[in-house]
């Protein structure tokens, strides 16, 4: 069983920063053998991918909407992952979920969904006010 922990959200105005954490934890839990996404929900839209992060961190994908903005990076000594969002939009406006998802599902369509992640945190609100 993996526990994932989101944290750093908040109230920014247009243009600011934020940098998220997602921690994760479990009795025999390795968290080098996961990849990890983050992803958001608005109000009322589907949960939308934003970057993802191999366990080794060799290999990091965005989304569309946040390339060149946002970047994802882990250390695997504090089984953490923190998402350094730059430039921020009120479009940007969700809650942040960050998934755990197996290493053995290697292929970037996974890594892009949110259905294939097998652990998930209880997300962080980001506020980008215009």
């Amino acid at each position: 069983q993996v526990q994932l922990a989101e944290s750093g959200g908040g109230l920014v105005q247009a243009g600011g920063s934020l940098r998220l954490s997602c921690a994760a934890s479990g009795r025999t839990f390795s968290f080098k053998n996961y990849n990890i996404g983050w992803f958001r929900q608005a109000p009322g839209k589907e949960r939308e991918f934003v970057a993802a992060i191999m366990g080794d961190g060799g290999n990091t994908y965005y989304g569309d909407s946040v390339e060149g903005r946002f970047t994802i990076s882990r250390d695997n000594a504090m089984s953490t992952v923190y998402l350094q969002m730059n430039g921020l939009k009120p479009e940007d406006t969700a809650v942040y979920y960050c998934g755990a998802l197996s290493s053995f599902f290697n292929n970037v369509k996974y890594l892009r969904t949110a259905r294939p992640y097998n652990y998930w945190g209880q997300g962080t609100q980001v506020t980008v006010s215009s």
